[in-house]
């Protein structure tokens, strides 16, 4: 199934294919970054998803391992994706910016330790 993907100004559009499991992958994580942002991340893989309008007013953030890219609207802050550090072959999606996504659609959302990442054991 492909969901479209809109920023909350609507300059970034995306169809987004998610992994077999679908919403169910929902998560969130405790990391400094991710507790911070807010956002419930559902599965892509790498090629999951296709920027339909507005690539060019998407700006990255990466920090630390600089493995985890985060992509976000320019105009609006809005997360829309990340290439995962846990997993660099996959995409945490912006659940909450895939259209006609509510929030109870998610039921009770899992957290992942973040803070204790094993890339960031010796």
């Amino acid at each position: 199934m492909t969901w479209r993907l809109i920023c909350h100004c609507g300059a970034v559009e995306a169809d987004v294919t998610l992994l077999p499991e679908g919403l169910a992958s929902a998560r969130r994580c405790d990391c400094s970054f991710c507790r911070r942002r807010g956002a419930v991340t559902v599965s892509a893989p790498l090629d999951g998803v296709q920027i339909l309008r507005g690539e060019d007013n998407l700006t990255l953030y990466t920090w630390g391992t600089h493995t985890a890219r985060h992509f976000f609207c320019k105009t609006c802050g809005i997360y829309v994706y990340h290439q995962r550090r846990s997993n660099p072959d996959e995409l945490g999606v912006n659940a909450l910016a895939l259209h006609g996504v509510e929030p109870a659609d998610l039921g009770e959302v899992a957290w992942l330790d973040g803070v204790n990442h094993p890339a960031d054991r010796s």
